[in-house]
């Protein structure tokens, strides 16, 4: 008992160490330039770019009450916390769309998680978002980042697979040395975050969309998703509960530095500890 007491306790003081890692390199006042002009003309970011888009998500059961599922977003990045300075507006060529594909995983009722997937940011010299152009305008341009998504994330869904009512959805991503481009990304003091590896975080409300657009249809579902059901076979789209459905998204995208591997460690030894403890207790139970 002594024993399982001293492991929970390490256990808890790792997971405070791990979490203290992971939220305390989130950076703050760091800076944005939208068409890749310098840290000097940059704007400073206070926490997060601000993203809106929609995305179709299409499920397959893998179970009784289990599913896998395939995401295809399309974002537009107008301006940055909040604060009204769209960028497309203040900065010459500034316009910042994005696409998104993930896999996951979840429970009907209960829990998805992504498993895989990318984050692609694009600065194009001119607003075609909401076009026919590319992919709903959203792949235009340059490429300036490109995230690979992580395992984890997610959020909670009801019977259907939607996302619950102004569901809370959270993506973990991370772009190595050369995913981002030079020129746009920059920390507070002035570096090009090009040459980092760095952490995103998107936070982002999700509702049911209940009449996509049939141009939304057409070029997220049919082009980028590559369904070929309703809306794209020449009949009329209809969202197909606990099958395929829109949602539409509006939220948060963060960086952060990428956490030292030895409190990360720290909290995994700490974990397999009061596992085999437990273990341990219930073989004498």
């Amino acid at each position: 008992m002594k024993f399982l007491k001293k492991l929970t306790c390490a256990a808890a003081v790792a997971m405070s160490m791990a979490s203290a890692a992971h939220a305390g390199p989130v950076l703050n006042d760091w800076v944005f330039n939208p068409n890749g002009g310098g840290f000097e003309n940059g704007q400073v970011i206070n926490e997060y770019l601000d993203v809106n888009g929609n995305a179709f998500i299409a499920l397959t059961g893998t179970g009784t009450n289990s599913f896998s599922f395939r995401e295809h977003a399309v974002f537009n990045i107008k301006q940055a916390d909040s604060n009204g300075q769209d960028f497309d507006d203040n900065y010459a060529g500034g316009n910042i769309s994005a696409v998104f594909e993930a896999t996951g995983t979840g429970t009907f009722n209960g829990a998805f998680s992504f498993t895989g997937g990318t984050i692609r940011m694009y600065q194009n010299q001119t607003n075609q978002y909401a076009s026919t152009e590319g992919i709903y305008g959203a792949n235009l341009g340059n490429l300036i980042a490109e995230f690979n998504v992580l395992a984890g994330g997610g959020g909670l869904v009801n019977a259907d697979g939607d996302p619950t009512n102004n569901g809370q959805v959270t993506v973990l991503a991370k772009a190595m040395p050369g995913q981002l481009a030079a020129g746009y990304f920059f920390n507070a003091n002035g570096k090009d975050l090009s040459t980092d590896s760095i952490m995103s975080f998107a936070f982002t409300n999700a509702n049911a969309l209940a009449s996509p657009t049939p141009r939304l249809v057409s070029e997220v579902a049919c082009e980028f998703a590559g369904f070929t059901g309703a809306g794209c076979d020449g009949t009329s789209y209809a969202n197909a509960p606990g099958q395929y459905f829109f949602v539409g998204n509006n939220g948060q995208f963060k960086l952060a530095e990428v956490p030292e591997p030895g409190s990360l460690a720290l909290f995994g030894i700490a974990m397999l500890g009061a596992g085999v403890a437990a273990r341990k207790r219930a073989k004498k139970a």
